[in-house]
């Protein structure tokens, strides 16, 4: 499968890792080899990098374009500031490639549904949006939990992304603090479709929404001895009424934070049931806490999981999975749906089309939510 890169920043080289580290997945009938890659300024040194870990580049340019028009590249994967997601992603499709995209999937909501509209246009593409957190084992087992109905009634459910890489107020402003960029969701935008991604999948849609948004630090160095104004949300926290696939109700907080004290990168999901209940946490991703209730006491048991990953691997099941395997294992997921037609298992397969819609639909609702001091309809 010959794939591209376009963008070469820090995801871009861990995409590029993943694929270096193919022959650590086992039993799969295909592999991808980067043929081409793509920067419209890239930092000095980074396509030598590619170019001297990565043989099989027959093609470095800093136009997009023209990595479109190569007919020898079949996938690509994109990771590019928000503000230029409409135009690259519709172009990569309907120049006839495959595509996995960096989220929000457009900086807004007509954005993503002019993105939709070209996907609708190609419908034999295999289109993702890139979330891998979901694929750490822990959220794995989650995933077989709600697929066989083991947490009963759905009482609760809490979901979110947090870190404090934006909590020295002395660190220069980049492009994830301007509107025009970043988009006005601000964390929701940068970080919301990983909090969604597991409820979305286990098929629990927000119905509405009451968010609270935060701008904690007003300005920021410029890098040039100046200030200048911070314009995007900090932090978000999303109430929202969540329906199952049966029709019944219940409680969804989703948080992200960019400023969240004592939390460098934490991803988390709680269930809560009337059967089972379970949390899961990136603090320690060894650990699954499963509590089942059968009447009397009550006891949260922890499980030590270990690498039981989707995707088999050459790794024992005594090792711990990290974030790079869940890159790995989310790449393979892509790739095995353009060979195959479908995903692994349900819970192997990345985010949709359809998933970044109803994402988009729920962040515009809580702008309005937030600017009205009131419960909006998703």
């Amino acid at each position: 499968m010959r794939f591209g890169i376009i963008g070469l920043g820090l995801m871009g080289r861990e995409i590029a890792s993943a694929v270096a580290r193919w022959c650590h997945l086992e039993d799969l009938d295909f592999r991808p080899e980067i043929t081409a890659i793509c920067d419209s300024s890239p930092p000095p040194g980074r396509v030598d990098w590619f170019k001297s870990n990565f043989p099989t580049i027959r093609q470095a340019t800093t136009d997009y374009r023209e990595l479109v028009a190569n007919p020898d590249v079949d996938a690509v994967y994109c990771a590019v500031p928000h503000n230029l997601h409409a135009e690259l992603f519709a172009a990569i499709v309907r120049g006839g490639k495959h595509l996995l995209g960096e989220k929000p999937f457009g900086i807004d909501q007509a954005a993503n549904a002019a993105i939709l509209t070209a996907i609708r246009e190609h419908p034999g593409l295999v289109v993702r949006c890139s979330s891998e957190f979901p694929f750490f084992p822990g959220v794995q087992r989650l995933f077989q939990l709600a697929e066989t109905g083991a947490f009963g009634r759905i009482i609760e459910v809490n979901t979110g992304f947090l870190h404090s890489s934006d909590l020295d107020p002395a660190k220069s402003i980049n492009w994830k603090r301007l509107n025009r960029i970043n988009g006005e969701y601000g964390a929701m935008g940068d970080l919301g479709l990983h909090a969604c991604h597991f409820p979305f999948r286990a098929g629990w849609t927000p119905r509405n929404v009451r968010a609270v948004l935060s701008k904690i630090v007003e300005q920021r160095p410029d890098g040039k001895g100046g200030m200048v104004p911070c314009e995007t949300w900090d932090n978000a926290t999303l109430l929202c009424e969540a329906e199952d696939r049966q029709g019944t109700r219940f409680p969804w907080t989703l948080k992200t934070q960019r400023i969240a004290p004592g939390q460098k990168d934490t991803w988390y999901v709680e269930v809560y049931g009337t059967k089972s209940s379970a949390r899961f946490s990136t603090k320690n991703p060894k650990r699954l806490e499963l509590l089942t209730y059968t009447g009397g006491e009550q006891g949260w048991q922890e499980i030590d999981l270990g690498y039981t990953s989707a995707f088999k691997t050459i790794t024992g099941e005594i090792f711990e999975f990290g974030f790079s395997d869940s890159i790995l294992q989310m790449t393979a997921a892509f790739f095995y749906e353009i060979v195959h037609g479908h995903p692994l298992r349900p819970s192997a397969g990345c985010l949709t089309p359809d998933d970044t819609a109803l994402s988009h639909r729920l962040f515009t609702a809580a702008l309005r939510s937030q600017a009205a001091a009131t419960v909006e309809n998703v």
